[in-house]
């Protein structure tokens, strides 16, 4: 399968496909670079010289809640299930879910003795 690479009808910022406006990649070590949507090809040698920076953004801990602190007299909320406690071993726990990462990415699951209120999170 060949590469062709045309020129384009529209002028765009270097980041983004002239022919679809998708996100180009990064240049790398082909000769061309391939808009990952409408498959345009641009020549890697009109990337000389640009310059690329990024950042990236760390949530701080404290921010999140990652452990619910539940009391003893507190009534346990959420669906009963049949999951056995790794610290106990009784047999019963209620969950529930958040979207603690990214929105592309599962939910997670956090499960609650009722027994012995021992927490335990689950990535899906």
């Amino acid at each position: 399968m060949g590469m062709d690479i045309r020129g384009s009808l529209f002028t765009s910022a270097s980041d983004f496909c002239p022919e679809c406006g998708c996100v180009l990649p990064l240049p790398g070590m082909h000769d061309a670079v391939i808009c990952p949507q409408c498959k345009f090809a641009i020549d890697v040698r009109e990337f000389e010289a640009k310059r690329v920076q990024s950042c990236i953004i760390f949530n701080k801990l404290d921010a999140l809640t990652l452990h619910m602190e539940v009391d003893e007299g507190d009534e346990l909320k959420g669906p009963l299930i049949d999951r056995k406690c790794s610290r106990c071993g009784n047999e019963g726990m209620v969950y529930h879910t958040r979207q603690m990462r990214s929105a592309d990415e599962g939910q997670t699951v956090f499960y609650t003795c009722t027994k012995c209120r021992f927490q335990e999170k689950e990535d899906s």
